[in-house]
């Protein structure tokens, strides 16, 4: 199974009210596991950021000024990500800004979810941990992802912390009948397996050793009138009717 976790960063938070994408970040997971493929691409937004965007993100317009638009880096985007699922932390967020960015392109190119299937992972953490914080950042410290270096929030920084993330908030789910397949992926597990073993040798034991034996069990019997370890009585003959 491929999977492509994904981030954005934006000039503000609607799109509706014409905000932009500056940056994407993609890291690929393939069965579960890092492939070392990733897809990072600042993107000039030529618009003005909202107020306390740029202040998140670090970027600026001076920054993104030689940057390619959106038009010049679709194709290759779409590429990266076609026929994936996509794993995103509050994906109506991502998925509205890129389809608007599609929707911009002409009807050609279509919506994101014609191409991709999506996994939300914040509707998964609100699953496991109802009534707790779920923010990307809390998630790192409940699972132990280390997010020291995270300053300032980044397309791909962010989606390389998430990759862990998820991976931790999913392991396991696989064995339990929560993946996608029909057969259980592997696990890290190592098992040995015993090696067919042949028939016994006989044990002899030596007479002297049985005489002692004997002895002791009857030693037992006399003083706690019953043994355990003594034979059980032969069962009486049955006489015969006549």
């Amino acid at each position: 199974m491929r999977q492509i976790v994904l981030d954005t960063e934006t000039t503000g938070l609607e799109w509706k009210k014409g905000n932009r994408v500056v940056e994407i970040g993609c890291v690929e997971l393939v069965e579960r596991r890092p492939t070392g493929r990733t897809y990072h691409q600042y993107i000039k937004p030529d618009r003005d950021f909202e107020q306390g965007a740029a202040e998140v993100t670090g970027l600026s317009l001076e920054f993104l000024a030689d940057k390619p638009v959106f038009a010049e880096i679709a194709d290759a985007f779409l590429e990266f990500i076609d026929g994936a699922e996509l794993v995103i932390h509050n994906a109506a967020f991502d998925v509205g800004f890129l389809d608007n960015e599609l929707a911009l392109l002409g009807p050609a190119y279509g919506s994101l979810r014609q191409r991709v299937t999506v996994e939300d992972s914040l509707l998964l953490a609100r699953q496991r941990y109802p009534g707790q914080r779920n923010s990307l950042d809390a998630l790192c410290k409940r699972l132990g992802v280390d997010n020291a270096h995270r300053q300032l929030h980044g397309a791909l920084l962010d989606a390389q912390l998430l990759a862990e993330v998820y991976l931790a908030l999913t392991a396991g789910q696989h064995e339990i009948g929560f993946g996608s397949g029909s057969e259980p992926e592997p696990d890290t597990h190592h098992v040995v397996l015993a090696r067919p073993m042949g028939a016994r040798p006989p044990l002899r034991v030596p007479a002297d050793d049985l005489a002692a034996h004997a002895a002791r069990v009857e030693a037992i019997r006399r003083k706690a009138g019953v043994s355990l370890w003594a034979p059980a009585p032969a069962p009486a003959a049955e006489t015969e009717a006549a």
